[in-house]
């Protein structure tokens, strides 16, 4: 099985320095690549001189994760693509039963491994964790992270389990069914990407897994911190451009549920002296009504299968009901 490790860079060159040298100490099995995004600090040129087994290739634009990886795995042949962020750590070995866990199971497109903080490696990481899952109204969360609430990883998680999507700071997928769907859907620029990406292929019919087995480590926010406005308006709107295209049911009633709910999260905003959060929440609404014409007609063409995500509230559950840890779902 051949493998190709794509990491998307844009002005990263700190990034790669400090960890692209385990990627490569911990994956001769598989093919290395830097998919540039049009950086305009020298990441190119120091990876020209301190890595040069490593494959460059140059996007023209920054069209983000979506348009960055989908301009950048026309260029590359393998069977699988491990789309792999620029801060992330990776173990000894962690290769090995990801390989083993397509080999054994065909049916299995895409899977993701056990996402540690890197800053504080007892912990899992908020962009993935233990795998992820979606609620009925499109809020995405975890095993091992709902909303702001974090495990300490004591192993509850070390084993192999069916999950609903995989986070996109490390993402393999059998490159068959990536073409199969034309890759990422580059309206989203970034963030949430994948989770529609993982409900596509979930639709098709295809399997997705955590490997708690494989572990890596993340920075997280390295690119765009968990405390920018931006990164609430592109999950906010990117939430519900996923909600829209892929959820079964009534659609309308799902978003009404959903304005309501968004509009709780910004008075929540509000009332934490956060008020650039609270107008990225209503500049991420705007964004998807211009844009819910188009959302529709897509949702017209794909196959929904129900059932395959949660039909409670996480809101509800987390937040009413207190419940903060998934093993309590």
């Amino acid at each position: 099985m051949k493998i190709a490790i794509v990491i998307l860079n844009w002005n990263g060159k700190a990034l790669l320095e400090q960890f692209l040298p385990s990627v490569i100490s911990f994956s001769s099995e598989a093919g290395i690549y830097v998919a540039d995004n049009a950086s305009s600090d020298n990441s190119v040129e120091f990876l020209k001189t301190h890595f040069p087994q490593v494959t460059i290739i140059q996007n023209s634009t920054n069209g983000g994760y979506a348009k960055g990886y989908n301009d950048a795995l026309k260029h590359i042949k393998a069977d699988v693509f491990c789309l792999l962020n620029s801060d992330v750590e990776v173990t000894k070995n962690w290769l090995s039963p990801i390989q083993e866990a397509f080999i054994n199971e065909p049916n299995t497109a895409i899977i993701q491994p056990k996402i540690l903080d890197q800053k504080n490696k007892d912990y899992f990481e908020y962009a993935g964790a233990a795998g992820g899952f979606v609620d009925k109204f499109g809020y995405p969360y975890c095993r091992g992270r709902i909303f702001n609430t974090i495990e300490k990883d004591e192993g509850q998680y070390n084993d192999i389990a069916d999950v609903f999507w995989a986070s996109g700071a490390c993402l393999f997928v059998r490159s068959s069914v990536y073409k199969t769907l034309g890759g990422f859907d580059e309206a989203f620029f970034a963030h949430m990407e994948e989770i529609d990406f993982c409900w596509q292929t979930k639709n098709l019919g295809f399997d997705i897994k955590y490997v708690g087995t494989s572990t890596i480590y993340h920075v997280g926010g390295a690119t765009l911190s968990n405390t920018s406005p931006k990164k609430t308006y592109l999950n906010f709107r990117n939430s519900l451009y996923t909600l829209v295209k892929n959820a079964s049911g009534n659609i309308f009633y799902l978003v009404l549920v959903r304005l309501l709910l968004d509009g709780i999260a910004g008075i929540k905003f509000l009332l934490e002296i956060k008020p650039k959060h609270t107008f990225a929440i209503i500049k991420a609404h705007f964004s998807f009504y211009s844009h819910l014409s188009t959302l529709l007609k897509q949702r017209k063409s794909q196959n929904r299968l129900p059932k395959y995500y949660s039909q409670k509230s996480i809101v509800w559950t987390y937040f009413i009901t207190k419940k903060r840890y998934f093993k309590s779902l």
